[in-house]
């Protein structure tokens, strides 16, 4: 007999078949009784008119660990098509207390404090199961990209000895009698490493020591990171981000189908060419089309944002907006000032579904261009030292971009709160579970 899971029993019809799980569900409807087994995969449920073959579940409760065997029946009403019927129930670890947190419906009926409370638990339902599933299939369509890109993936240190980005925004922490650092980003070491394989990628964990309470911040978030070299300008990076973008959703559409028909998401089209208009542009539009003058500010307001994310639709159909030439004032000191208008960056934001998702550009390259522009920041050179080693010894002009991996689920399902897109959230109040 096969011990098998829940989403590979239509491929046994006919036949016997095990399967290990949770007790998801228990259905006593006036002589049919249906026991319904959920794995890590799925949900599969088995029908019995007989009291007896429910007596191993006597006073048992629900998320029960169990083993169940019966007979695969094709069943096109039953959820999957196929149910088990004889079916043996064998108990692998009892539980008779009540969860804080019910599992067997269709939806959580928890509000988000105590969905987050008790993560541990709630994380197992199918719609939080789908949620994560998704998150996995994002790196996976990512790294595939990339690697189909030629590009090589690396893992950078999280314990950092100053901040990244020159701010006060980190969190310090004692290394052996000496202050360090938990790494706001990888951006010094991705650049360095361009000096090593032209073309690098990492997924792992960011810090930010922001005091942010919205729905869109959290202080520990999956970044997917992305430097190469010997690019010509920003858009060189802007069209590698549109290809990793359409891989990933490719792979979202080819291997979870079953996860976003559960959540009601819909995939967006990657156009082709991704529409996009100079920072000074959008700030013009938004007096013209909101009669907002946010001219002279260095950055776009959450707001600003929503309402460029409904003309691209309107104008391109797109759910995608490239802002590019953000002021130099808004944008980190080894970004690449555009040569035409230095004022302005050779960087962008790309926008989806009229929140940012992406931030990116041109990055300096050159070791003078670097000790001018730790001057004009007021920065000493000391602390940059090893970073600054790779461009005195030869490093191409490059760029790169990161996303924000829950943040890309929360706007892909349209959560309410990037949280919900979090595995074990920390923000200002929550460091556990």
């Amino acid at each position: 007999m096969h011990t098998i899971r829940t989403v590979e029993a239509a491929a046994y019809v006919g036949q016997p078949v095990r399967l290990t799980g949770w007790l998801h569900n228990l259905r006593q409807l006036g002589g049919v009784n249906f026991i319904v087994l959920r794995d890590g995969w799925g949900a599969i449920q088995a029908v019995t008119e007989s009291e007896a073959d429910l007596e191993p579940l006597v006073g048992l409760g629900l998320e029960s660990v169990i083993a169940l065997t019966g007979v695969v029946i094709a069943t096109p009403q039953a959820p999957g098509g196929v149910e088990l019927h004889q079916p043996h129930i064998e108990v692998i670890t009892p539980i008779t207390e009540t969860g804080p947190v019910p599992l067997n419906k269709r939806q959580i009926q928890a509000g988000l404090p105590l969905l987050l409370d008790h993560a541990v638990v709630a994380n197992r339902h199918p719609a939080r199961q789908a949620v994560f599933r998704l998150a996995a299939g994002a790196m996976a369509g990512f790294r595939q990209t990339l690697l189909a890109h030629h590009f090589t993936e690396v893992q950078t240190p999280k314990l950092v000895a100053s901040a990244t980005e020159s701010g006060a925004n980190v969190f310090e922490l004692n290394y052996f009698g000496r202050p360090a650092y938990l790494a706001q980003s990888p951006q010094f070491y991705k650049q360095i490493m361009v000096g090593v394989f032209a073309r690098v990628f990492e997924v792992g964990p960011v810090f930010r020591a922001e005091p942010h309470d919205t729905t869109r911040h959290i202080n520990e978030y999956v970044s997917l990171d992305v430097e190469f070299g010997f690019i010509e300008s920003h858009f060189t990076v802007m069209a590698l981000v549109r290809a990793v973008l359409a891989g990933l959703f490719s792979e979202l559409a080819a291997h979870y189908q079953a996860e976003l028909t559960l959540l009601q998401a819909n995939l967006p089209p990657v156009p082709e060419n991704i529409p996009h208009l100079h920072f000074a542009e959008a700030q013009e539009l938004i007096l013209k089309q909101h009669g907002v003058d946010v001219r002279g500010e260095p950055d776009l307001s959450p707001q600003d944002e929503r309402w460029l994310g409904e003309w691209a639709q309107q104008e391109h159909g797109s759910d995608f907006l490239f802002v590019t030439g953000y002021p130099m004032v808004k944008r980190p000191f080894y970004t690449h000032p555009d040569p035409a208008n230095p004022a302005y960056s050779n960087s962008f934001d790309l926008l989806f579904r009229g929140t940012e998702l992406i931030t990116g550009g041109q990055r300096l390259h050159l070791y003078g261009d670097y000790l001018a522009a730790l001057a004009r920041a007021n920065l000493p050179a000391a602390p940059f030292e090893t970073y600054l080693e790779a461009f005195r010894y030869g490093m191409p002009p490059h760029g790169g971009f990161a996303i924000g991996l829950e943040r890309l689920l929360m706007q892909l399902l349209g959560l309410p709160n990037v949280r919900l897109a979090t595995l074990f959230p920390r923000d200002q109040k929550r460091l556990t579970p």
